[in-house]
């Protein structure tokens, strides 16, 4: 005869539910899943139609014609795809806890706008035509506008308002200069109107040589800030008598973003929204809190990168549609969706 247990015990003795913790962490392994099926699949799909046998084959097999179209190429956009996704990603939160903004960008402070204005300035002045004499002016360019608009924004007095406020001032200025330029320019226009636009497609071992040593150290330094970003988030006082110092947080803050964005940008390009998007719709489900927000951003977001940019190569074969025009198109309506949910949120 079988003796039904009092409910104390079977309380006792039931499996304790998961912790948060533990559902973050699956998540995280999951995004990583995710992250390798979707490198693989922007190695096997591309604008030219192979087989899987083939794009095998010219992994591991041949060194002739689908060798280089499958390791030359695809596999140094997928890897550049991948650096500048996390990069983009990790500057988006990184400014968004900076600004206490959650709708803010790597834009936001003009380090896009630097990069352009000082590409078009090397095509125009010192005839600059190589992707990797771009890659030094844009992310000199970069460094140069975050240097200033930390100056402009108050230095050590530095305030969130003060930055988004500078940033957006420069970016105005920088913009009208760089349309000028290219409008009395044709030649300028001719070689911009790719680079502005944001692309993958011109990805070399080269250029991700040169700027994986920045990523490496803004990733780094991004990471590294976590703590101190949540202290601030609580109020400056909170955070000050968390022992947090705000003037330094805030200003390697600003040198994460912009070596990250920088260097990004540098080689791809100004890519809109990734950096915007995804920290965003990480902290929906993470909550608050820079440690897992970052980790989350790094990898969800070359997802969104390297999706968008197998998206651009299926829609227009046999050309493609460069990852740039994909992210604005898919980030518009996102975008218009979290600043309605956000007032709806505030009333």
């Amino acid at each position: 005869m079988l003796v039904e247990s009092p409910p104390e015990q079977r309380a006792e003795t039931a499996p304790a539910p998961p912790t948060r913790r533990a559902v973050r962490a699956f998540g995280l392994l999951l995004s990583v899943v995710i992250l390798v099926l979707v490198a693989l699949a922007s190695i096997a799909i591309g604008a030219k139609e192979l087989s899987l046998g083939q794009v095998w084959h010219g992994l591991f097999q041949d060194s002739g014609t689908y060798g280089d179209v499958v390791v030359g190429e695809r596999v140094s956009r997928t890897l550049l795809g991948l650096l500048a996704g996390a990069a983009l990603g990790l500057a988006g939160a990184v400014l968004q806890a900076l600004t206490r903004n959650p709708l803010a960008d790597p834009g936001l402070l003009g380090i896009n706008a630097g990069a352009s204005a000082a590409v078009v300035t090397a095509i125009t002045y010192f005839g600059v035509t190589s992707l990797s004499g771009y890659v030094w002016f844009a992310f000199f360019g970069a460094a140069a506008v975050g240097a200033l608009v930390w100056f402009l924004g108050g230095s050590r007095g530095a305030t969130p308002v003060r930055l988004a406020l500078a940033g957006t001032a420069i970016s105005a200025a920088l913009y009208g200069y760089l349309q000028a330029v290219m409008i009395m320019d044709e030649a300028a226009l001719g070689k911009m109107r790719f680079w502005t636009v944001g692309s993958l497609s011109s990805a070399t071992n080269s250029t991700i040589t040169q700027v994986l040593p920045f990523l490496l150290a803004g990733t780094l330094l991004a990471l590294a800030l976590a703590r101190p970003l949540n202290a601030m988030a609580m109020g400056d006082d909170t955070a000050k008598a968390l022992g947090a110092n705000l003037n330094r947080t805030r200003a390697l803050s600003m040198l994460a973003a912009t070596v990250l964005c920088g260097a990004a940008t540098a080689a791809c390009g100004p890519i809109v929204f990734v950096g915007l998007m995804v920290p965003h719709v990480v902290r929906s489900f993470t909550g608050p809190d820079l440690r897992w927000i970052l980790p989350y951003a790094a990898i969800l977001s070359p997802v969104l990168l390297l999706g968008a940019d197998v998206i651009g190569r299926i829609v227009a074969r046999p050309s493609e549609l460069q990852v740039g025009i994909v992210t604005a198109i898919l980030g518009g309506p996102v975008f218009i969706f979290l600043v309605r949910r956000r007032r709806t949120a505030q009333l």
